[in-house]
């Protein structure tokens, strides 16, 4: 896989930004907390998935406090059409017990605290500092792996290989929405099956020799 000019970087995100202008997260939630268990659950699922489960979750639990009251069980029973259920039901109740004892309660700012917590990685805290506290890190997902080595952007042979040299040649005015706009780019454009190309706003920047040539 051939480099992305450097020269060209800025413009790949220009035209993402103008498709794009202000992307989000599609995991819905309504604080950091929700945010943070959303982002534990959705590992190995879809994020349509995640919200079909919180849902009703999400009504009934505010806090780390009411999820530890819910009790594993419970919650079991919220997110059984998740993979991997039942470890993410005890991570879910550990880290809120942790939050608790250790934070008062609240989603620390703070990368190591979050990694700390049982479930969460180097991913899921990168998403957490991005979407609850505006920080600029680059959560590299499945999407996001794909993007960066098919495009030429930030070729690597594991995701934090990627994330690190996504984090060198983003640049900075783009790199607080850089996450969200490669995700939302691989899951609907650059897709892992058959890639849209001929519908990619970036395709004549992007150096992937097996481009398509059908319309969708």
């Amino acid at each position: 896989m051939a480099l992305m000019k450097t020269a060209v970087i800025p413009e790949f995100f220009a035209r993402l930004k103008q498709a794009m202008p202000e992307p989000e997260t599609e995991l819905e939630y309504e604080n950091h907390f929700h945010l943070l268990v959303a982002v534990v659950l959705s590992a190995q699922a879809t994020d349509i998935g995640v919200n079909r489960a919180t849902g009703p979750l999400f009504k009934a639990v505010k806090t780390p406090a009411e999820m530890v009251a819910l009790g594993e069980r419970k919650l079991i029973d919220h997110i059984k059409t998740i993979g991997l259920f039942r470890t993410k039901a005890k991570n879910v109740i550990a880290l809120s017990q942790l939050l608790i004892e250790r934070h008062g309660g609240e989603v620390p700012r703070d990368h190591a605290a979050l990694q700390d917590l049982p479930g969460v990685g180097r991913k899921t805290a990168n998403v957490v500092m991005n979407v609850a506290f505006g920080e600029a890190t680059i959560a590299v997902d499945t999407h996001i792996f794909r993007v960066g080595n098919r495009t030429g952007l930030a070729p690597g042979r594991n995701p934090l290989q990627v994330e690190l040299k996504l984090l060198k040649r983003v640049p900075e005015e783009y790199r607080l929405h850089a996450h969200h706009w490669l995700i939302l780019h691989g899951r609907y454009t650059c897709k892992a099956r058959t890639p849209m190309c001929p519908n990619c706003v970036v395709a004549d920047l992007c150096t992937f020799r097996g481009k398509t040539t059908l319309a969708v």
